[in-house]
């Protein structure tokens, strides 16, 4: 499978050192709107080609998969002409701005029956079926409760602060909570109440997010682009309960016992290690062009679009609307 990445940021070099050990991938093109930055990129992580613009890596009939790794503002657009080209897509997350352009995006794809996912990590990694076996298992009993937080220091970088970019910390942080709780606790939805403190730009800096769902749980999610946050995510079951050390790429899951006074560790599991966590969703992108699928079973595109609809929800209680939807 050759891939093409179309963009040359720093997300864009960590799928360039993931993809380079991976049998049957190929490092084989990238795409920046400079061609000197393209080239640069391409000699760094050993792709073959270096394109100065996308639609002319996107017109390259040897690309396999193209990775889109650019802001959010620009996800629908350049999918959407990666699709029309003909090629299977990986989308960064967030997926798309809204689910307007999500549905735009998985309906072209539909169409011309091309391969199109959203490279939420979290989703594709081994963490999620260990979580799923031990909730399954029955061993901390009926979940009522969920609670997660993800905060980074990155309220400096250009693309979280500017409206234009779709910036904020909803499409870059909280959609790892919410795809957190959803894997957890589904999506049968009852409320969703949220509230969030704004940048001087009037995009989101921190958000707070409660869901009460229709069987009675509920779920908490916190997110800040000022601070780093233990980035703990917490399972709360009437048998006892679970940590997730960081629900962004989680490295230990610990099972307790439901000790008010004493508790005590019930088990400890560690995941597997890893290139940089990105592989597996490649590997599904691999596998599922291999079996002749338009999306991966892991993120189908009925999720993308549930989780595109609650951000939604939660955008429009925070009042904000993005310069690029006001036309």
């Amino acid at each position: 499978m050759r891939i093409g990445i179309l963009g040359a940021g720093g997300i864009a070099a960590t799928m360039a050192e993931t993809i380079r050990p991976l049998e049957g991938v190929e490092s084989y093109a990238v795409a920046a709107r400079d061609l000197e930055r393209a080239r640069a990129f391409a000699e760094k992580w050993g792709f073959e080609r270096a394109y100065g613009s996308y639609e002319e890596m996107l017109a390259d009939d040897q690309v396999d998969l193209v990775y889109i790794a650019v802001p959010h503002s620009h996800h629908h657009r350049w999918t959407m002409a990666a699709l029309e080209e003909g090629r299977n897509v990986l989308c960064e997350k967030a997926f798309a701005a809204n689910t307007e352009q999500a549905r735009e995006m998985i309906r072209l794809a539909e169409s011309k029956k091309l391969l199109l996912t959203e490279a939420i990590w979290t989703r594709y990694m081994p963490s999620r079926q260990m979580i799923r076996e031990i909730i399954d298992s029955g061993d901390i009993g009926e979940v009522m409760t969920v609670s997660s937080n993800l905060g980074y220091r990155i309220d400096m970088n250009e693309r979280m602060v500017k409206p234009e970019l779709a910036g904020g910390c909803l499409l870059d942080l909280t959609v790892y909570t919410l795809n957190f709780s959803s894997m957890v606790l589904g999506n049968d939805i009852k409320r969703i109440a949220a509230s969030m403190v704004p940048t001087e730009t009037g995009v989101d800096g921190q958000d707070s997010v409660m869901i009460e769902y229709a069987g009675g749980q509920m779920a908490n999610m916190f997110t800040t682009m000022y601070t780093l946050t233990d980035r703990r995510g917490l399972i709360c079951g009437r048998e006892g309960f679970i940590t997730v050390e960081n629900i962004n790429n989680p490295q230990k899951i610990t099972v307790w016992e439901p000790d008010r006074n004493h508790p005590a560790v019930r088990k400890e599991l560690v995941v597997p290690e890893q290139i940089t966590g990105y592989e597996y969703e490649v590997l599904a992108c691999k596998k599922a062009l291999e079996e002749g699928r338009i999306e991966c079973p892991d993120m189908p595109h009925s999720e993308t679009l549930e989780i595109m609809g609650q951000m939604d929800q939660i955008r429009a209680q925070f009042g904000i609307v993005f310069p690029f939807e006001k036309n």
